[in-house]
């Protein structure tokens, strides 16, 4: 039986310290620096962090979301890496959160202790590109954290949903601002009204999901394909892109315009932009210096 979790908060102090100890990264799965999470190198500047509680349907809670924000802590300033693919497994991208650390809280405790701000820190400090492959169920929390990220991979048979209307609450993680951002304010409020799921499939033809492949397999290895394709490019202009992507969805047009031509012009001062141009017109392959 699919189990309908949530998030339960990150202490601020836990996230920062954990976001100060460097994990150790290696050529293959970095076990012995983390209990609920996996950290590989699968191609060239690509970093790949698997979700790892499988008999829990990798259901999101404290420990394991102090373990995820310190590793792409860790990817953020690493220079070999250039970009970072998220997933979980066939099974469950991230099944939800566990309801046992949030029944009993109080009005009081909830707001006071600012219960599940500190989930939006995984998006304010990641600057590099965040590619997610969901496979399986991506419900409430998990749904959520697929948000966050850059760019959403699935598979055909993943499942998508903000169930937390059936637990007598509403989305707390992002859900029902980036969900609207996503798919429009009627597909995101029959959704979260109705605690109504979606497949894969209706992800990616109503623009939550940029591409769906037909396995799991595919999925995870389109979502890293992807990465390296990106890892390869100037890391100064993948940070400028996804910042001025982004900022499009906080701003008026007029003002998001008036950003990017601002960053563009920036570029400008870059070792990079001139390494580009130049390569271009010569008919050669750039060799970026990511400064």
């Amino acid at each position: 039986m699919m189990r309908h979790v949530y998030l339960r908060p990150l202490a601020l102090k836990q996230l920062r310290h954990a976001w100060g100890v460097s994990a150790r990264l290696s050529s293959s799965t970095s076990s012995a620096a983390y209990e609920h999470i996996l950290v590989s190198h699968p191609k060239p500047g690509v970093g790949l962090v698997t979700l790892n509680r499988p008999r829990a349907l990798n259901a999101l809670f404290t420990p394991l979301m102090v373990e995820l924000n310190g590793a792409l802590q860790s990817l953020n300033y690493d220079k070999n890496v250039g970009a970072v693919v998220l997933t979980g497994s066939a099974k469950a991208f991230a099944a939800g959160a566990d309801i046992k650390e949030m029944a009993q809280k109080t009005f009081a405790d909830a707001y006071t202790d600012d219960f599940i701000e500190t989930w939006s820190e995984l998006v304010t400090h990641f600057k590099k590109p965040l590619l997610s492959a969901v496979n399986g169920y991506a419900l409430g929390g998990g749904c959520e954290l697929a948000m966050m990220t850059d760019i959403i991979y699935c598979s055909a048979s993943a499942v998508f949903g903000q169930p937390e209307i059936k637990l007598g609450i509403v989305p707390g993680a992002g859900g029902s601002q980036r969900l609207t951002r996503a798919i429009g304010k009627s597909k995101a409020m029959e959704l979260i009204l109705t605690g109504r799921n979606i497949s894969g499939v209706e992800a990616e033809r109503w623009g939550l999901a940029a591409k769906v492949f037909d396995t799991a397999d595919e999925c995870v290895e389109g979502a890293v394909s992807t990465a390296e394709l990106i890892a390869g490019y100037s890391q100064v202009a993948t940070k400028a892109a996804k910042e001025v992507v982004n900022k499009s969805q906080e701003t008026s047009l007029r003002e998001g315009v008036d950003y990017e031509r601002r960053l563009f012009h920036a570029l400008f001062g870059s070792q990079d932009q001139k390494i580009g141009m130049a390569a271009f017109a010569e008919k050669k392959n750039p060799e970026w210096t990511n400064r």
